[in-house]
């Protein structure tokens, strides 16, 4: 059974299900993408006309759409896309793949370390309540560089969510952040 979540953004709905939807943790896919994505229901529901942006984390999916179409006209193709998903596969939809990524070696790879314990550990959840995700992009001088992913992405809420809880929550564990910005 897939429920459905408003988000802050109104062009970005969440859908839940008891199914683990990812083995990797949170990844997005944006439909200008669409033709180097290789997960053919991730290309699926990117090719519904309207689908800007598909995140999918390990227990919700969040879909970012245009304007121009309803969520009264997507949302049932959507949601009877998961329950296909789910009927004919026992795998979650993003899979582990033999890929790694490579360190961080730099001398502030500490600061990193703890930047990325406060996002994972009191940020994430937060954003994920709301369909979205925030990705470390980079540190430097004290400025701490962002993503915001899924539906946070384009969010009117944002940007303040981003200088007054993120920047406030980094500032106060971490002695070296000076401001976060978006990337």
């Amino acid at each position: 059974m897939i429920h459905t979540e408003n988000t802050p953004n109104p062009n970005a709905m969440k859908f839940l299900s008891k199914n683990r939807l990812s083995e990797v943790g949170t990844q997005e896919f944006q439909k200008k993408d669409v033709k180097k994505i290789k997960n053919d229901f991730v290309k699926h529901l990117l090719n519904f006309e309207g689908v800007e942006l598909v995140l999918i984390s390990e227990n919700f999916l969040s879909v970012k759409k245009s304007e121009k179409i309803s969520w009264d006209s997507l949302k049932p193709s959507i949601i009877s896309s998961m329950n296909d998903y789910f009927e004919k596969n026992k795998k979650p939809i993003v899979l582990k793949t033999n890929e790694t990524k490579i360190e961080n070696t730099k001398e502030n790879s500490e600061i990193i370390k703890k930047i990325n314990e406060i996002l994972d550990s009191k940020i994430k959840p937060a954003v994920a309540k709301d369909g979205g995700d925030i990705k470390l992009v980079s540190f430097n001088d004290g400025i701490v560089k962002v993503e915001l992913r899924g539906s946070c992405s384009g969010c009117p809420s944002s940007l303040m969510t981003l200088k007054q809880g993120v920047q406030n929550l980094l500032c106060h564990y971490v002695k070296e952040v000076k401001s976060v910005e978006a990337s």
